[in-house]
């Protein structure tokens, strides 16, 4: 499901406009590219505010209505005030759909609990990348993109080529040969310990072979006693 936003445009600019602006509740903001010049334009605050906190809101195509019109849009920065929680200034991209777009989009990692480094070895998922810049068509673009762990061991690292991509999605990464980690499994030191210490101390029982041996030894010391 496409995610709408409505906005207006904005004829006043400048920092006194932009002040004036949000003290009324609303963002100012842009809207460029594609063929028409950039568009100042200002959109409710609270609205805007719930829908940033929605993750496919970052890495989406936005449907926009823009005074009754509607735009194709990504959402390409956010000013954020130091302190408040205030938004203020948004900017977005307007859309082509015959070309394609570079977006980050996020990774969702599955299957992390059945995998063999975390069920078996007791070791903890370190997530290298949490994002990732891909290249589409705007009709490509995934909402996310999933990571699998099913078959991760311990020590072992997931990379960029091991990943299952949407049909016609794209890592740039990987075309210029920038085969990059994107998750690995690590043992923690406490385990690690353990482990180490449940090794030493099976290497002190003796085995059967070893008890035969010091037996014998110990023969051969009582008949050496005698013959003295």
């Amino acid at each position: 499901m496409q995610i709408e936003i409505s906005a207006n445009k904005r004829t006043l600019q400048g920092k006194g406009a932009s002040r004036r602006l949000r003290g009324s509740g609303k963002v100012p903001g842009v809207i460029y590219g594609g063929e028409n010049p950039a568009q100042a334009i200002e959109l409710d605050h609270n609205g805007l505010y719930h829908k940033l906190k929605q993750e496919a809101f970052h890495a989406s195509i936005l449907s926009m209505d823009l005074d009754g019109g509607k735009e194709q849009v990504l959402l390409r920065d956010i000013q954020m005030h130091p302190f408040k929680l205030q938004v203020l200034h948004i900017d977005f991209q307007r859309v082509d759909k015959n070309k394609k777009i570079h977006m980050k989009v996020p990774l969702h990692f599955i299957n992390a609990e059945i995998s063999p480094g975390v069920k078996l070895s007791g070791g903890l998922v370190s997530h290298v990348l949490t994002e990732l810049d891909v290249s589409c068509l705007p009709k490509d673009l995934p909402e996310f993109i999933t990571v699998d762990l099913t078959d991760l061991a311990a020590g072992n690292t997931l990379h960029l080529s091991d990943l299952k991509l949407p049909e016609g999605v794209e890592i740039p990464a990987l075309i210029k040969g920038e085969n990059l980690p994107v998750a690995t499994i690590v043992i923690p030191r406490a385990v690690a310990a353990e482990e180490a210490a449940a090794h030493v101390a099976a290497g002190d029982i003796p085995t059967t072979v070893q008890k035969k041996e010091g037996a014998a030894k110990e023969g051969e010391k009582k008949d050496a006693g005698k013959k003295k």
